[in-house]
């Protein structure tokens, strides 16, 4: 009943009911002989209707409208006659046997040549056979033979019984072999030698096999020609061990017998039958997970720009190399490569532009390095490449003589969407073990190698050392005591006078940052202003330079420095950023300072950077009447060609030049060209650095506009400032008197 096997039920309800018609027919009870003819025609009519139902039942249920039906309004007919005519025992014996045959062939034909049903033909034939034996009883047809009869009626009946227990237990095997093969996942029971004894149609596909019956009763090592009979039981063996937890599951990759590979996942579940344990297992085919992982593999490890390593692919080499090396006691280095300027191709032809350029620059370094080294692609515009197992005393010639070759191959230019572009690397280098013992210590130093030699210029390689190191601790110090310095009120302006030649007058004054910290004490501009262009909070810091010198220029307004114009450090982060124009404007506004009363110093490498929009951004402050003004001048790459490139007002000459001029013909002479030709340009023109009284004399005589330096006036606070410029404006008031 729990499995709705009713068709079993109903034939056993049905020969039980049989069985007791003919107990009761031939008991000779005294007691029962008033009941044993209505009882045994109720029993044959119930023995009729249960093989009826069972039969209806097995074939698909009693609901379905079919010719079945007709055949139960006959038992139940036959079983209403026999209950009338109950008191001729010659109608009830030879109906109810009639009855029975009409049931029992029926039910032998519909079993034996119903649809699909040819497995049972057998059985239909033994259930005719017994309906025509069970005709020939209640007819008194029995032969002289009676021995014979009885037993061929006997095995008969049995036949009968037996076959339809075994429709029964077909039908279940039949579900339950259904149920299996409509596993997605191939599916087997092994015992504990390793003997198959249930498979499914998906795990013979899995294992080569064309069905299920090649694999039931072979051992699985005869089906996996890599399996032994070691491995075999070593997988029962964890599988029955003591808190083993259910389902045991692990991954293999099975050897087939035609030699294909199969990765698999393998889910064990025990099967206790009979007292013995048997292991159930699902087979889970699983290469399209492998190659998923696969791809999750090379997409998590390999840069899809350049085909390169990427840093996670590059962090397990270096491990596994330094690993080696201190085994074998040998040394590794590392190079780290930064492009320079590799930003203005990207802003100049677009990033897809810049993503050629780097397969490009990738394929050229990887023909530099040896099959064992590794180039990967850090991130950006950086490269990373790994020499490994060298020897500890060449390491770092051999990491040099790399270094080089790639600074010569940035040499010849580069094709990219149909444009020449030329570019230049900066290089670091780390070296295992003298400068880290681990992948992240080297990666860390090499960077840091790496910013040194940026800051020497382009194309530039330099070793990391410990003074760097200091460096970078220092600049990580810095960085954050700088976070809280303006909050804090830590910074101060400082001015430097900027005097006409001739007359000693002052026309401008340098402002120039000076940071107290509370925690550091007086940090040198040297120090911080790289470390607050490195962090991007140069632009917050210049953002506070401005409002300050125009919030002093309104103080000065009306007395001895009312005029004198206000030059400021500008840098190229300032530049780049869209706000900064209005944040000019906006400031000028709010102290009511006229532009004229401003002067922004750019260097040749502001410039440089970002030549388009610095050329857009100059003009916008020309608009505002903001003077512009180019400091170190000739101490760049081309210097002269931002002459023509950009509108500027004023020309430094620095300092390197003018310390010499007194002494060195060959300063003079540099010096005297840079004046005429400011001169040509009309461009004003201030010496930088002027510490002498002839330094002073040789610039005015040139034709030299103004003079700042040490000779001139000191850096000096405001109120500083004024004492300083009172005497000068009232000695000038009385020569004009």
């Amino acid at each position: 009943m729990q499995r709705k096997e009713r068709h079993a039920l109903y034939w056993a309800m049905g020969q039980l009911s049989i069985m007791g018609a003919f107990a009761l027919w031939f008991s000779g009870v005294p007691a029962l002989e008033p009941l044993r003819r209505p009882l045994g025609a109720l029993l044959i009519t119930a023995g009729a209707a249960g093989y009826w139902a069972g039969t209806q039942f097995f074939l698909g249920g009693l609901r379905r409208a079919d010719r079945a039906w007709p055949l139960l309004g006959f038992v139940l007919l036959a079983g209403a006659l026999q209950l009338w005519w109950n008191a001729d025992p010659a109608v009830v014996f030879p109906s109810g046997g009639v009855l029975l045959c009409v049931v029992m062939v029926w039910t032998g034909l519909r079993l034996g040549w119903g649809r699909h049903l040819h497995r049972y033909r057998l059985l239909g034939l033994t259930m005719v056979l017994r309906g025509l034996f069970n005709l020939a009883g209640s007819l008194s047809m029995v032969p002289q033979a009676y021995l014979y009869w009885f037993v061929a009626s006997s095995v008969l009946k049995s036949l009968s019984m037996l076959g339809l227990i075994y429709a029964v237990q077909h039908e279940i095997r039949q579900r339950y072999a259904s149920t299996i093969d409509s596993l997605s996942n191939g599916f087997l029971i092994r015992d504990k030698r390793g003997y198959v004894h249930v498979a499914n149609e998906r795990c013979a596909s899995l294992l080569g096999y064309g069905s299920a019956a090649d694999l039931i009763g072979r051992n699985v090592t005869d089906l996996l020609p890599g399996l032994t009979r070691q491995m075999a039981d070593d997988y029962f063996a964890a599988f029955e061990a003591a808190g083993a937890r259910y389902p045991l599951t692990q991954e293999a990759e099975l050897t087939l017998h035609n030699g294909a590979r199969l990765p698999v996942e393998m889910m064990a579940s025990p099967y206790i039958e009979r007292g013995r344990l048997y292991c159930l297992v699902q087979l889970l085919d699983i290469s399209e997970r492998k190659k998923k992982d696969a791809l999750l593999y090379q997409a998590a490890r390999v840069d899809p720009v350049t085909g390169l390593g990427n840093r996670y692919a590059l962090a397990e080499r270096l491990r596994d190399d330094i690993a080696q090396a201190h085994a074998g006691g040998r040394a590794c280095a590392l190079l780290f490569i930064d492009l320079d300027k590799f930003k203005r191709v990207n802003d100049s032809f677009g990033h897809s532009a810049g993503d050629e350029l780097l397969r490009k620059v990738a394929q050229r370094l990887q023909a530099l390095l040896g099959p064992r080294d590794m180039l990967a692609r850090f991130g950006g515009d950086e490269f990373i490449a790994a020499l490994p197992d060298l020897a500890p005393a060449d390491a770092e010639a051999r990491a040099r003589a790399c270094a080089q070759a790639i600074l010569a191959a940035m040499g010849p230019a580069f094709d990219v969407s149909h444009h020449t572009v030329a570019v230049t690397a900066s290089i670091g280098l780390a070296c295992y073990p003298r400068h880290g013992d681990d992948g992240e210590t080297l990666l860390r130093h090499a960077d840091i190698a790496m910013y040194e030699a940026k800051k020497a210029g382009r194309g530039e390689l330099r070793f990391f050392s410990d003074a760097m190191n200091a460096a970078a601790r220092d600049a990580l110090v810095i960085d954050g005591a700088l976070r809280h310095a303006i909050a804090a009120n830590e910074f101060r302006l400082e001015y430097q006078v900027i005097a006409e030649a001739g007359s000693g007058k002052v026309g401008k004054v340098e402002a120039l940052l000076r940071w107290r910290s509370a925690t550091l004490g007086t940090v040198a501009p040297d120090r911080f202003i790289p470390v607050a262009e490195d962090s991007g909070l140069i632009v917050e810091l210049g953002g506070w330079v401005l409002e300050e010198a125009c919030r002093q220029a309104a103080q000065w307004r009306g007395g001895p420095l009312a005029g004198v114009r206000i030059s400021i450090n500008v840098s190229a982060w300032q530049l780049a950023d869209p706000g900064f124009v209005p944040l000019v404007e906006a400031t000028l506004a709010r102290h009511g300072v006229p532009g004229a009363l401003l002067e922004l110093e750019l260097t040749e490498r502001v410039l440089i950077d970002d030549g388009p929009n610095v050329r857009n951004v100059l003009e916008r402050l020309r608009a505002l009447d903001v003077s512009v003004s180019l400091d170190d001048f000739g101490t760049g790459y081309s210097s002269l060609s931002y002459l023509t490139q950009f509108q500027l007002n004023t020309l430094k000459i620095d300092r390197a030049f003018v310390m010499d001029i007194e002494h060195s013909t060959r300063s003079n002479s540099l010096v005297h060209a840079i004046i005429a030709m400011g001169h040509s340009l009309g461009l004003q023109l201030v010496a930088e650095g002027v510490e002498t009284d002839g330094q002073a004399r040789i610039l005015a005589r040139m034709g030299c506009h103004y003079l700042q330096g040490f000779h001139i006036a000191r850096p000096a606070a405001p109120e500083q400032l004024l004492l300083f410029v009172a005497p000068r404006s009232d000695a000038a008031s009385g020569a004009a008197a």
